[in-house]
């Protein structure tokens, strides 16, 4: 038989507002009100047609018995989901029903069906569809015993005297899914063909052995001897066989519902995460109220509880969001404020474990919460990820059962709280993950590609757009004199006066150091003009830094998109940055604000010279070694040089490395660079070692070196070409540069350091490396950036930064160098804090070949090591 649970309203939309019916629902009382007057319409008219017969005795035995019985079957009950947020409760009320058929009256029948069922809602709380229910309870007593009389009169003394209990019993459940099947119609709830179809045999199946067994039984115990006993043998098995299967259902279920749990949170994080980036993120805006309710529902239906109350704060700094599936929230629950949440005595949620609150034995204070939910039982348990509580979940009052929540019950709330945890802290950690990936974690703007994604759909939908560029020029000379902090301090502020001059709503990002760019959407250029001008007076505003105003300058190029496009090419963020920077570039003390020419690409022409001369520059001796001395601390021995490269261009004089190695690394001939300058520095190490010299050098890398699976074996050939000592060769790395995949140089970076080639990670500390990475990469020496050395002297930051750098390098067994030692005072800081190496100005600066063995010859003394080798120790 179909229980009437099959209408409980298991909601996936967000809950509607309590004080306003739904047109649904309107329409649905009515049918109920209808069809209860037609099922006690039906019963009266059937007791009126059935043959009169007094029902005392019956009363006496059979009424509590046959309500004993439908008590049973409603406990009994296999659930069939038939569609999203609807399930279809198969019930064994057949069998109470046909012996009821066959050993009672029709009043007698009704009134214990009546009881039990009216019984079983209140004991499960099911009170918004006692109308609808009843009726179905009248009805279907009503066309039981007006089918079983029918057959009876027609069929006589021809066929079996239990054929009319039988199909008046069959007649049941098809009347009840019908009437279900129109009532989920009412609700807006519709099944589909094939569903309902599936529906009707499984229930006919039930159906029919429920009737069978009832039947058999009922022959049984009236015409076998002791029959009774065997038939309550018979129930007893079955009783365990379905207390088995029950439990195997429910692990089923449980595993089903964490499943479905896991997948929607995860689901919803990577729908969050597809997103595109914003100028600010917040991390909680990315999650959908619907698919969070759809969860909340979820766990109140395995729970089978009355209400569940999720709440979330998958954010520090946000508010907690709460929602509630089931029954609403008292009014006062509702309106409570932060600090009355916080105060909850039921939500002090210390460890992980579920909490089973009962009013009958609680203490005052959990009664009372208790009470203002207007509940008599709840479990409670935190939702906690790695290093934050995320929230909690409450179930209120479970419905399906006499008792309360059970070990089971605490047992689900706990898993399903523990994977909600994981997925939620997961899916927290993601949007962190993409958050900083797109933006600056210093200014917390957008980044060079969050910027990047922010303007692809801006500058396809308004090709009169601008994009600017602002350079904070006096950025360097503060972090020079006043310390990276303090430098870091004004491109805050910087940032903070460009948001608030241009809004909310423009893409703004910072690029690098003190540049920025903005994008001003449907943006004519004489506009721009006064935005740019307006914007640079407002950097240039003098910056209080200290008990010191730092008079800034800042220069500004921008370019609309419409320079240079082609009706077949859209317009292109990254293309855009790069002729804004050839503006800012152009710019002069005159004339700060310059908007971006076609003449000005003279500078892109330059760049191309360069690249394609590079090789040419390298066979005819343009392109040379220079060498800065390291040396060790205290000892003051020099134990090798770094080798830095050089181009003297016949046309353009000495360039800066600067402005030709990242041309030359784009285009692909890094390679060629890095084993130029790594064959010269190895030249240089096997002359060393034929004289008895044991130095080392230091050769640069570019992150494409890594890239390059090959990159190993040229290494371990010139060093083998060369006959060096892979300990007499490091290989530098910047922190950036090492960091931005640490999963893909991996391999290369451990092939190398097997080798025993020294890997050390240059300008430490002004990157964003990750302390659980840096133990996993294989490197041997940290050299910390000038930068922060540099103003050891002035900022007690800067030398906190360095002592915390050693002591980290020490901590993981690296040799610690410290570069942009300038001065006396400087090296004997590092010689306190225990630093290995230093290398700076103070030493020497860059030599050439020839200069660095006269500085060798000049600088140092020879003297015999303790392992019969020569040692330079520096003398003044």
């Amino acid at each position: 038989m179909t229980d009437r649970r099959v209408i409980e309203p298991d909601t996936v939309e967000p809950l509607p507002n309590p004080k306003s019916a739904q047109p649904t629902d309107r329409v649905f009382t009515v049918f109920a009100v209808s069809l209860l007057a037609v099922g006690i319409i039906a019963a009266f008219l059937v007791a009126a047609w059935l043959p009169q017969t007094r029902a005392e005795g019956k009363l006496f035995w059979a009424g509590p018995l046959l309500i004993v019985g439908f008590l049973l079957a409603e406990q009994l009950s296999i659930n069939i989901d038939v569609r999203s947020g609807v399930a279809w409760t198969i019930s064994f009320t057949e069998i109470p029903l046909v012996l009821g058929l066959l050993t009672a009256p029709f009043e007698v029948v009704l009134a214990a069906h009546v009881v039990a069922g009216v019984g079983t809602l209140l004991g499960r709380r099911i009170l918004d569809r006692a109308i609808y229910n009843a009726g179905l309870m009248f009805l279907e007593i009503s066309v039981a015993f007006a089918v079983a009389k029918v057959v009876k009169d027609q069929i006589g003394s021809y066929g079996p005297p239990w054929a009319g209990a039988f199909l008046g019993t069959l007649a049941v459940p098809l009347l009840a899914i019908v009437l279900g099947l129109v009532a989920l119609h009412l609700l807006g709830r519709s099944v589909r063909m094939g569903n309902a179809v599936r529906l009707v045999l499984r229930t006919l199946v039930v159906a029919l052995l429920n009737t069978s067994v009832g039947l058999v039984s009922y022959e049984v115990a009236t015409n076998t001897p002791w029959g009774w006993a065997l038939v309550t043998l018979v129930y007893a098995g079955l009783a365990a066989l379905y207390v088995a299967y029950s439990g195997m259902l429910r692990e089923q279920r449980d595993l089903e519902a964490l499943s479905d749990v896991s997948l929607r949170v995860a689901r919803s994080g990577q729908q969050a995460a597809g997103r595109p980036a914003r100028g600010t993120d917040d991390l909680t805006a990315a999650v959908d109220s619907n698919e969070w309710q759809v969860i909340a529902e979820r766990i109140r239906e395995q729970l089978n509880a009355d209400r569940v109350v999720l709440r979330l704060r998958t954010d520090p700094q946000s508010a907690m969001r709460t929602l509630v599936a089931g029954t609403p929230l008292p009014e006062e629950m509702r309106q409570a404020d932060a600090k009355a949440v916080r105060e909850d005595p039921m939500l002090q949620l210390p460890g992980s474990h579920v909490r089973y609150f009962r009013a009958a034995d609680a203490t005052e204070d959990v009664r009372d919460a208790l009470y203002r939910r207007e509940v008599d039982e709840a479990l409670v348990v935190p939702l906690r990820g790695a290093t934050q509580l995320l929230g909690a979940v409450e179930a209120h009052d479970r419905l399906s059962r006499w008792r309360g929540f059970g070990k089971a019950d605490i047992q689900l709330l706990r898993t399903l709280a523990s994977h909600l945890a994981t997925a939620v802290d997961n899916r927290r950690l993601l949007a962190r993950l993409r958050h900083d990936a797109y933006h600056d974690p210093l200014t917390g703007l957008l980044n060079r590609p969050g910027f990047r994604e922010a303007a692809v759909e801006p500058l396809r939908l308004h090709p009169e757009s601008v994009v600017l560029r602002i350079d904070l020029d006096v950025l360097s000379t503060v972090s020079d004199a006043l310390g990276q902090a303090w430098g870091d301090r004004m491109v805050v502020a910087a940032g903070r006066r460009l948001r608030d001059a241009l809004g909310q709503d423009v893409p703004l990002a910072r690029l690098e150091g003190g540049s920025f760019a903005a994008l001003l959407v449907d943006c004519l250029p004489e506009q721009a003009h006064e935005t740019a001008v307006r914007l640079r007076d407002g950097l240039s505003a003098s910056y209080p830094v200290d008990r010191l105003t730092v008079e800034a300058s800042a220069v500004v190029g921008y370019v609309s998109a419409t320079v240079e496009a082609t009706d077949e090419d859209e317009p292109d963020a990254d293309a855009l940055l790069q002729r804004a920077d050839v503006a800012v570039r152009a710019t002069s003390t005159g004339d700060p604000v310059k908007c971006y020419v076609p003449s000005m690409g003279q500078i892109f022409l330059r760049r191309f010279q360069l690249v394609t001369q590079f090789r040419q520059a390298l066979e005819t001796g343009q392109v040379s070694v220079h060498y800065q001395p390291k040396i060790a601390l205290p000892s003051r021995q020099v134990i090798g040089a770094e080798a830095l490269v050089r181009w003297r261009h016949p046309e353009f004089g000495r360039l800066d490395p600067d402005e030709f190695v990242p041309a030359v690394e784009a285009t692909g001939l890094v390679d060629v660079l890095t084993g130029f300058v790594m064959e010269r520095a190895l030249i240089r190490v096997r002359q060393w070692l034929d004289r008895g010299l044991r130095l080392s050098v230091s050769v640069n890398l570019s992150v494409r070196n890594l890239a390059d699976e090959d990159f190993p074996t040229r290494v371990a050939a010139a060093l083998e070409r060369h006959d060096v000592p892979p300990s007499l060769l490091t290989l530098e790395l910047t922190e950036s540069g090492v960091m931005s995949d640490p999963e893909r140089d991996l391999p290369v970076l451990r092939r190398l350091h097997a080798l025993g080639v020294v890997l050390a990670v240059d300008d430490f500390g002004t990157g964003y490396s990750s302390l659980a990475y840096l133990r996993q990469l294989p490197v041997d020496e940290v050299k910390i950036d000038k930068s922060f050395v540099l103003g050891m002297g002035t900022d007690l930051g800067d030398m906190a930064v360095v002592r915390s750098i050693v002591e980290l390098g020490h901590s993981l067994g690296l040799t610690v160098v410290a570069e942009g030692v300038e001065d006396d005072a400087a090296r004997d800081q590092l010689v306190g804090m225990g630093c290995d190496v230093a290398q700076g100005y103070l030493i020497s600066r860059p030599l050439s070949e020839d200069r660095f063995e006269a500085w060798l010859r000049a600088r140092t003394v020879q003297v015999r090591g303790c392992r019969d080798e020569t040692v330079l120790t520096l003398v003044h």
